[in-house]
């Protein structure tokens, strides 16, 4: 079922990016709608696409607690938990703002502030996830945003998903409101009489909320455009192949154009992890659209030796990689583009996706090259600030006033010259 190829006739298959003119057109008229109408709009498009008729869009308090009664003791605590570890990582991101003062009293610097309001979309229906609410509140929280706005699309009967409404509840988030769509992302960048705007827009959704995210870029700002998940694992004779099928499957679940790759410089691993997929495939709930994107997307690439297996990781820039060989201190330092990379054998991708502490939203489609994951800088706006001394100014303004010239900019030249004609100099 998946392929298993030579390194040199390996290419990574990826889905060419589609114009999405027709999706794309109907999500700009939401927004202008959403613009134009505001509440009577957003009211409108909920009941065409979520099937609802709501007339308060916001969540009621009472809701939150009935959300707790529908999920289990269970699930809170490990709730918890995982907030408190990935509370813990992103601590460690912390900036501060900071001046300098040279010699001749010219102070600069750099003032660190959080955004003031944030908007999280959390998708809902049967990709309603409550990890997504922690991995895009948790850094915004840590960088002292003082407002976030959650949206999430209703069920039929208007409700949310309690999952999700618990984590928002343990997060101190109760801003919510039952909308979702471009209609949604169109309310929080523009704002409507229910919904104030925000200042940045993160979270996953489907197509049209992608697409709605691209096209209010620049009234506000967004963290990404997510692409397909996917997994690269780089492994050697000493890696269970058991493990690497069950990792390779984690990611293929996400969806048929998930690609999911082994590189190994062991023939006997590769076999043998394509049998135990197989093997795997036949006991997962999402079975046939896995089987997809092990078949199209999925690949097993036979290399020389571990150094091919990580220029070939290096190539792809995975969104996760994982790190299944014999000494993997020796190699850590040789990956340079992945969203995350994951060492050892029991570091499988599950553990960054829900609990260990790492942010899940991470580059994919290869951005791993120039990307970062969601991290607390993303929460955070930086000034600069200068305070020039006359001493300063007296001292280096026959230099700026050159530079200007140069440019052609004798306003900019003005501005030193006239200062420097009043000082006498």
């Amino acid at each position: 079922m998946i392929r298993i190829v030579e390194a040199k006739d390996f290419s990574l298959k990826r889905e060419e990016a589609e114009p999405y003119e027709k999706e794309r057109e109907i999500v700009l008229d939401i927004i202008q709608h959403i613009r134009q109408h505001g509440d009577e709009a957003l009211r409108a498009f909920t009941r065409q696409f979520d099937g609802v008729d709501l007339q308060n869009f916001r969540v009621p308090e009472d809701a939150f607690a009935n959300a707790y009664n529908r999920v289990s003791p269970e699930f809170v605590a490990a709730l918890r938990d995982a907030i408190a570890n990935i509370r813990r990582y992103h601590e460690a991101q912390r900036r501060q703002s900071y001046m300098m003062i040279d010699e001749e009293g010219t102070t600069l610097g750099q003032l660190v502030r959080p955004l003031h309001r944030v908007g999280v979309y959390v998708p809902g229906g049967t990709a309603a996830y409550p990890s997504t609410v922690l991995m895009n509140v948790i850094p915004a929280l840590v960088a002292g945003v003082p407002e976030i706005a959650a949206v999430t699309p209703p069920d039929k009967e208007g409700n949310v998903n309690p999952g999700v409404l618990v984590a928002l509840k343990e997060l101190g988030v109760t801003e919510v409101y039952r909308v979702g769509g471009a209609q949604a992302i169109a309310a929080l960048a523009y704002g409507t009489e229910t919904i104030r705007p925000v200042d940045k827009i993160v979270g996953p959704g489907n197509i049209y909320v992608a697409l709605a995210k691209q096209a209010v870029f620049g009234k506000v700002s967004i963290e990404s455009i997510a692409g397909p998940s996917d997994i690269l694992v780089v492994a050697d004779h000493t890696a269970d192949p058991e493990y690497v099928a069950a990792d390779l499957l984690s990611q293929a679940e996400h969806g048929e154009t998930s690609p999911a790759i082994l590189v190994t410089p062991s023939r006997e691993l590769a076999e043998q992890a394509a049998r135990a997929l197989e093997r795997q495939l036949t006991l997962l709930p999402r079975r046939e659209m896995t089987e997809k994107a092990i078949r199209n997307m999925g690949a097993v690439v036979v290399t020389s030796d571990l150094e091919e297996a990580v220029e070939i990781a290096n190539r792809v820039a995975p969104e996760h990689l994982e790190l299944l060989v014999e000494n993997p201190d020796d190699w850590i330092g040789r990956i340079v583009n992945a969203g995350a990379i994951f060492v050892g054998s029991y570091s499988t991708e599950p553990v960054g996706d829900y609990y260990c502490g790492t942010n899940h939203v991470l580059p994919t489609e290869g951005t791993a090259r120039f990307s970062s994951p969601l991290n607390v800088d993303d929460f955070l706006k930086k000034t600069s600030f200068i305070r020039y001394s006359k001493q300063a100014l007296l001292t280096h303004g026959h230099k700026i006033i050159t530079l200007a010239e140069a440019e052609g900019l004798g306003a900019h030249a003005n501005a030193i010259r006239i200062r420097l004609d009043k000082e006498g100099k």
